[in-house]
């Protein structure tokens, strides 16, 4: 098992699926990336949030961090790129997603991190931090997004967007529940 500070820890090819079992060493990444954010980005961020699914204890993943940092004002965040870019992201425009900037970490080959910049009240922040908390209280639920995620980087090794379209319909049923019994 790689210990967090190889390189093999994370990291993916260019335009490759693969699901690892998970790596308890993602948890000491994470902190240790949070810590570099916080030292370069101060007060300027709210909070930094591990998610994804290597933010879950036990859940196979694809061996790339997911962090999302929570900012003030999305339109005043463009203002922190260049302390990002002195941190290795670079910053990529994502027009589907208006309600984050995007980041990635990594050679260009070899992508090791995504960051996504959002405000707190967005519907970006709010729904990753909750699926990410509901497969952290949910094994059975958990064991089945690992299960679909599996099946998805079999069938689609070479196609990332078919990946992330598979898993959206049972991302959009977790939440939907959820929030069905948090008013019920």
């Amino acid at each position: 098992m790689p210990s967090g500070n190889e390189p093999s820890a994370l990291g993916l090819d260019r335009g490759t699926v693969r699901v690892v079992p998970h790596r308890p060493a993602w948890a000491a990444l994470f902190a240790e990336e949070a810590a570099r954010l916080r030292a370069a980005l101060g007060d300027r961020v709210l909070a930094i949030e591990h998610v994804g699914s290597t933010s879950v204890p036990g859940l196979a993943a694809k061996p790339i961090l997911d962090l999302a940092a929570s900012v003030p004002d999305l339109a005043d965040a463009e203002a922190l790129l260049p302390a990002l870019a002195a941190l290795g992201y670079q910053h990529k425009p994502d027009p589907d997603l208006p309600e984050r900037l995007y980041l990635v970490k990594g050679p260009a080959e070899r992508r090791t991190h995504h960051l996504s910049l959002a405000e707190p009240a967005s519907r970006f922040w709010r729904e990753h931090l909750r699926f990410r908390d509901l497969l952290r209280a949910d094994a059975t639920l958990a064991a089945e997004y690992a299960r679909l995620k599996l099946a998805l980087a079999e069938r689609h090794p070479h196609d990332r967007p078919a990946y992330q379209a598979g898993k959206q319909a049972f991302i959009d049923d977790a939440l939907g529940r959820a929030a069905e019994g948090a008013r019920g």
